[in-house]
């Protein structure tokens, strides 16, 4: 039974953070979030890492990640950049990079075997590694037979600023029929609500099901994204902020007919870091969990 991959979104700025979290520590022993997703992800069975990077960190990167996963697995890097697009779309005045669809195609000639996709910044869970493993082992990797690790939103918000989240339609079969990128949610004297088309707020119910950006693929994903991604670099040649989500490829699979989204279910607490005030709580929750023993208190 061939090992899953891991890809992990690295690439990302952190501009509301305040710099590069990716490679942030987060207890004494200097652990990153990235550090606690995959030593979980080698406990579940994935075999290979593939990290979504950027030049201007690379050997910042590579200092931290190699050394610990030498002789464990093996590693490879895939670069994310401004001009990782055909030369017309190149914008000099372009900041950002072109968002997480546009990552996930990078990684095209770097995986050849199912793999899971994960954001480098959240904390996902042990028994979400195990379930996704456990899933994409038992998947055949010229199927189009996708997966999502779903959580519930009230489990998944900051107390210290607005968050992106997909929100999931999910039919009683436990599959995915539609995702639709949220890119403010917030909690306002208690109660959750997201800003709706015209940037009014709106509530939203806190068991709403939402993606964290942890999918399940088979290398068959990367025929959906080429085109889409073309597709959307003509329609924003203008617009500097545009980016390409993975939600909007998941979406097109859904709607092409030809693939499936099963919808794995973790009721963990999400923990991560969009804003500098979250790192306390990110902190105490990883300190409770090494006391408690699910992690060892050095974890290389």
């Amino acid at each position: 039974m061939e090992k899953p991959t891991l890809v992990v979104l690295a690439a990302g700025m952190g501009s509301r953070y305040g710099g590069l979290k990716q490679i942030d520590s987060f207890t004494p022993q200097g652990d990153t979030i990235i550090d606690f997703s995959i030593y979980d992800a080698l406990q579940a069975g994935f075999g290979k890492f593939v990290f979504i990077i950027r030049k201007s960190f690379e050997a910042e990167f590579k200092a931290i990640f190699n050394k610990k996963l030498e002789g464990k697995a093996e590693v490879d890097y895939v670069y994310q950049e401004l001009d990782c697009v055909p030369s017309q779309y190149v914008n000099p005045e372009r900041t950002k990079p072109w968002g997480t669809g546009h990552a996930l195609l990078m990684a095209k000639n770097a995986v050849n075997e199912n793999f899971a996709i994960i954001n480098a910044d959240d904390f996902y869970s042990r028994e979400a590694f195990v379930s996704m493993a456990k899933a994409l082992m038992n998947t055949d990797k010229e199927s189009y037979n996708f997966k999502t690790m779903a959580y519930l939103l009230k489990n998944t918000v900051s107390d210290h600023g607005y968050v992106s989240r997909g929100e999931c339609q999910v039919d009683e079969n436990g599959f995915l029929v539609d995702v639709t990128e949220r890119t403010h949610i917030e909690k306002i004297d208690g109660a959750l609500v997201r800003k709706d088309d015209d940037g009014e707020f709106v509530s939203i119910d806190p068991d709403t099901v939402v993606s964290m950006n942890f999918w399940g693929f088979t290398p068959k994903c990367f025929e959906f994204g080429e085109e889409l991604f073309l597709e959307f670099l003509e329609n924003n040649k203008e617009n500097l902020k545009a980016e390409f989500y993975l939600p909007t490829i998941v979406n097109e699979i859904l709607k092409s007919g030809m693939a499936t989204v099963q919808v794995l279910k973790s009721d963990a607490k999400w923990f991560g870091v969009t804003y500098q005030e979250d790192k306390a709580i990110v902190q105490k929750a990883i300190e409770e969990l090494k006391a408690a023993n699910v992690y060892p208190e050095n974890l290389w």
